[in-house]
């Protein structure tokens, strides 16, 4: 009787453990189980650094874990994008990079510590900030098809000014000499700032420059500003027609910041950090924030982001050997 009563309760002991496992394993597959670390590839304060930091505050929220943001500058963004693809790929290191290391750089540069395709996994892009194109003061021309003209006129005589070479701005100008058949002088500055001040002075021509660089001066009325480099207008500007409605087809130039990990995240954590960054997106403070940059807020899902890599990649790839780009 004792045998039979210790055999029964094995049994049921037994019969609880099997009963456990699938609640074990769903425990053990929790994600997060510990805080996440955003890492951003520029010095801390500046639009990277603002743009993770507002992102993050819902995400973590919607994950139930901390997401600590890590500065990693250097190198235009590649010092931290490396550190994100080389980190492990469990879903609790990710990357706020921007659109230089992702899509520019790799074209410029002999060898890259990374290859996006294969060593990154997409999983959201969060914002795309187009350019301003702007003009120096009394220059003359008074919408985009006028400057265009006058370029065409005095080949080689205009200059415009970026944030040095390689950058978004650089690029920017690089495409508007390809889609407007425009033959025009780069002159890199260490930064946008110094070359809004040389703009603003006259010393160069034309600059076309992130909103937020530009757009307190054009407000001002001290720059005259010709057209935006996005697909639609701005709500910010609305009466700024875009470059494609001034007549240069297909100038669409955007400084775009997403969220990035390493490569061999399981499709599962993937979804869960992309829809807890779509969801930040969709909130309300979150959004207004991001819009104050300048920016139009994106959200896209894993897949359609690495479309996009493609995609602008492609693009700029084909702008620095058509203009045979070299960085210094």
């Amino acid at each position: 009787m004792n045998i039979t009563r210790r055999s029964s309760m094995g049994a049921a002991f037994g019969a609880l453990g099997f009963a456990a496992l699938p609640g074990l394993a769903r425990a053990q597959a929790a994600f997060p189980d510990q805080p996440i670390r955003m890492i951003v590839p520029f010095a801390a304060g500046g639009p990277a650094d603002l743009i993770a930091r507002v992102t993050a505050r819902v995400m973590s929220e919607r994950l139930g874990k901390p997401i600590v943001v890590e500065a990693r500058a250097g190198a235009g963004g590649a010092i931290g994008v490396d550190a994100a693809a080389k980190s492990r790929p469990d879903g609790h290191t990710i990357v706020m990079a921007s659109s230089g290391a992702i899509v520019i750089l790799p074209h410029l540069q002999a060898s890259m510590p990374y290859d996006v395709q294969r060593d990154l996994a997409p999983i959201t892009q969060v914002l795309a900030v187009p350019q301003i194109i702007a003009i120096a003061p009394g220059l003359g021309p008074k919408n985009l098809a006028e400057l265009v003209a006058m370029a065409k006129a005095r080949p080689g005589a205009l200059s415009f000014g970026s944030a040095g070479v390689g950058s978004s701005l650089h690029m920017a100008g690089e495409l508007l000499k390809i889609r407007a058949g425009i033959d025009i002088v780069h002159i890199p500055y260490r930064g946008a700032a110094p070359a809004v001040t040389d703009l603003l002075a006259g010393r160069i021509q034309v600059l076309a420059a992130d909103v937020p660089a530009l757009l307190p001066h054009v407000r001002a009325g001290s720059v005259p500003a010709l057209a935006v480099t996005s697909a639609e207008r701005l709500s910010i500007l609305p009466d700024l027609p875009t470059a494609i409605e001034a007549g240069v087809p297909d100038m669409i130039s955007e400084t775009w910041y997403g969220l990035l990990g390493p490569s061999g995240i399981p499709a599962d954590r993937l979804a869960t950090l992309a829809r807890a960054a779509q969801e930040a997106l969709r909130d309300p403070q979150t959004r207004d924030a991001l819009i104050a940059q300048g920016g139009r807020v994106v959200g896209s899902n894993p897949d359609d982001f690495a479309g996009f890599i493609r995609q602008t990649s492609a693009t700029w790839r084909d702008v620095v050997r058509t203009n045979n780009i070299k960085l210094d």
